[in-house]
């Protein structure tokens, strides 16, 4: 259920993010012409969109974040409860880490 949420949240941002490239690419095919009026409701529009994406990119960063932060914890929680498990879980990585490099 959390992939669901997350893809959709990040096609969603990409789709904002192709509608940004494009709005930005009119502004440039425009004329430029600053007293023209749909040069500054393109403008307008695009740093709209601008603002919109990077404040759902910041808000989907805190969000990751805090979710590593919480994984992080409840890692260092229960190797602090088993810690034989952790000697176990490293040496075993240790062992597959040094096979991989010698059949290299």
């Amino acid at each position: 259920m959390l992939k669901r949420s997350v893809s959709s949240e990040g096609s969603s941002i990409i789709n904002d993010l192709e509608l940004m490239t494009d709005t930005l690419e009119e502004i440039l095919r425009s004329s430029g012409d600053l007293s023209d009026q749909g040069y500054i409701d393109l403008k307008k529009k695009a740093e709209k969109i601008l603002h919109d994406v990077t404040s759902r990119t910041n808000k989907l960063s805190k969000d990751y974040y805090s979710r590593i932060k919480k994984t992080a914890y409840c890692v260092d929680d229960y190797l602090r409860e088993k810690p034989w498990h952790g000697v176990s879980i490293g040496a075993v990585v240790g062992l597959l880490a040094g096979l991989l490099l010698t059949h290299r």
